[in-house]
């Protein structure tokens, strides 16, 4: 009978559903290389090609989509006989700004309780600003927040977040008239961004609708109501970019870092793989 490596099931299973090597690294804390080697390991060990791999792309093949779920299975077995001696539950409070999470906070948690099912993960969404206070404060472990000035200049960059004039492809803007606008309410710099944008390319603007966060904001953007500035990677499912048709100003990107005061090892992992799991969202 063979014996499966439960690191290399791990190592599949995270690589399968970021659908990179990097960021399956990522969240298990080693590198690419590694990860790249256990699963071929694993491939060996079964005689079966799990993972269809390219330069710009990682994809299941027929094998591996059969093998995804029992993995799955293996590895939440795992946890489960682990956890039969009464593994302490920990938890992590994340402070996150709304414009970073969208239509894929879902997708992010399960892959968090995937990774880590003992963890109680408590997340507070709320502006950059007052995430950061938070965090200065002690109030939260950890941060993810848009940078948008040099105030502070440490922290890990996640990813480049790029913001776009995004609107339902049947939106219009009438001859003559103001661009409808939905924004964040005030303080936001993102709303700030976006006005200062308008403002120095001399575009009349009305405010049409004002949300508390992406779901909002981006529900008023998908019925057709405005425009608004939001992150490419987290604008909900058919809207488009109007920047160009509308000759509206660029908008500038805008950096997401993380801060955190951490110094648990395994909570530290496990940040971690909150990380990979938003880096994969842009990807």
């Amino acid at each position: 009978m063979k014996t499966l490596d439960l690191e290399a099931v791990q190592a599949f299973v995270l690589t399968a559903d970021f659908k990179s090597f990097t960021r399956a690294a990522e969240a298990m804390d080693t590198t690419q290389s590694a990860v790249s080697l256990k699963i071929k390991r694993l491939e060996d060990g079964l005689g079966r090609k799990l993972l269809e791999r390219t330069p710009r792309l990682v994809r299941l093949s027929a094998d591996g989509n059969a093998f995804l779920e029992p993995a799955r299975s293996l590895i939440a077995a795992h946890h489960g006989a682990i956890g039969s001696f009464g593994v302490e539950q920990r938890r992590l409070i994340v402070g996150i700004s709304h414009h970073i999470v969208g239509g894929e906070l879902p997708m992010l948690l399960k892959r968090m309780n995937d990774a880590e099912p003992s963890l109680v993960l408590e997340m507070r969404v709320s502006t950059s600003r007052e995430v950061l206070e938070d965090f200065e404060r002690g109030g939260i472990d950890a941060a993810i927040v848009l940078r948008h000035d040099n105030r502070r200049r440490d922290g890990e960059t996640i990813l480049e977040e790029a913001f776009a004039w995004m609107a339902a492809p049947d939106f219009q803007v009438r001859a003559g008239e103001p661009l409808r606008l939905a924004t964040q309410a005030e303080p936001c710099s993102v709303r700030s961004m976006a006005l200062d944008a308008l403002k120095a390319s001399g575009i009349s603007w009305t405010e049409v609708f004002v949300g508390g966060g992406i779901a909002t904001t981006g529900a008023a953007v998908s019925a057709g109501l405005a425009v608004a500035a939001l992150g490419k990677r987290v604008a909900p499912p058919g809207v488009v970019d109007v920047g160009a048709k509308f000759a509206l100003p660029p908008l500038p990107s805008r950096d997401v870092v993380l801060h955190s005061s951490i110094s648990d090892v395994r909570t530290k992992n496990s940040l971690k793989t909150l990380a990979a799991a938003i880096r994969a969202t842009a990807e």
